[in-house]
């Protein structure tokens, strides 16, 4: 798709939207943005098709089904791009320059400097207050800013992308979380708080630093992060470790256990019962006695004599 088919989708798009046009109608312009066009940064500048698509997502009333392709859109734009940019500085085969001719001699290694963020302080020292994200000025509604702010501290972690990225996919996120149709568009809905938290408590995890990279680069898109379930956030070594855990359990499930036997002769010296149960143990050496584990079968009491 040309730069002029795609000013042409953009224009019918803002059209049908404000003309109220049936949903399909929107969904079928949606898709053909998102099969056809091939993102560039000067392209989407050019073209404005970013900016169009971005603002589906603000208009009040719309079919989820068209906001979720919008956010879906927007996503893949931005991961591919972000793409092209860490490509772009890259050098050509075998050292040589674009130019044709050879590269000099690599230079003696120089101590890299600490990672800053934009903001000009350590990654994993980021937050929304330092990052002086407008928070308070979002949305009119207290409770999603506070939400927003939330998942951008989830987000800024050891990242060096700019604020505003961060505070895009955060925007993002929030929104797909209130149009859960268990949360019925209120960010008053237990469901809406709930999902906010358990997604923060995903994104801090420090044993799966992955899930954050994969959002941040678009793998994962904001909407699919808010549907994902708490086994797809794991990360392959979290699963790995998972199943080594559960076949552990399994085999020692399997292994005959040691057989009890039922005393009543023996009595509690807590409840004074003689229904205990019984079993014995070479924990010494071979000429020494066996030690007798009691459990009293009437009020759980245990002991064990020689």
């Amino acid at each position: 798709m040309d730069r002029r088919e795609i000013q042409s989708k953009g224009a019918a798009l803002q059209k049908a939207i404000q003309a109220k046009e049936p949903v399909d109608s929107l969904l079928t312009i949606l898709r053909d943005l998102k099969a056809n066009v091939k993102p560039t940064e000067e392209l989407l500048r050019a073209t404005q098709i970013g900016k169009i698509v971005n603002k589906v997502k603000g208009y009040p009333g719309l079919d989820p089904q068209v906001t979720q392709l919008a956010s879906e859109i927007i996503s893949r734009w931005r991961h591919i791009v972000n793409e092209q940019k860490l490509t772009s500085g890259s050098s050509t085969p075998n050292g040589a320059r674009s130019n044709g001719t050879s590269s000099p001699a690599p230079k003696a290694a120089t101590p890299q400097p600490k990672a800053v963020s934009p903001t000009g302080v350590a990654p994993d020292k980021r937050s929304w207050k330092v990052d002086k994200v407008p928070r308070d000025d979002l949305t009119n509604d207290t409770a999603r800013n506070n939400c927003i702010g939330l998942i951008y501290d989830g987000l800024c972690i050891g990242s060096e992308l700019p604020m505003k990225q961060i505070l895009a996919l955060a925007k993002e996120i929030e929104s797909a979380a209130l149009q859960l149709p268990a949360a019925k568009g209120s960010s008053n809905s237990p469901i809406y708080k709930d999902k906010i938290r358990s997604l923060y408590q995903n994104l801090k995890n420090k044993s799966n630093p992955g899930l954050r990279k994969r959002i941040l680069v678009g793998e994962v898109t904001p909407v699919r992060f808010v549907s994902m379930s708490h086994e797809e956030m794991k990360s392959k070594q979290q699963r790995e470790e998972d199943q080594k855990i559960a076949k552990e359990n399994m085999n020692n499930a399997m292994v005959a256990q040691e057989e009890k036997s039922v005393s009543t002769s023996l009595e509690c010296g807590k409840c004074h019962q003689k229904k205990v149960s019984y079993s014995q143990a070479q924990t010494r050496s071979a000429d020494e006695p066996m030690t007798t584990f009691c459990e009293c079968l009437n009020c759980g009491n245990r002991w064990k004599f020689s």
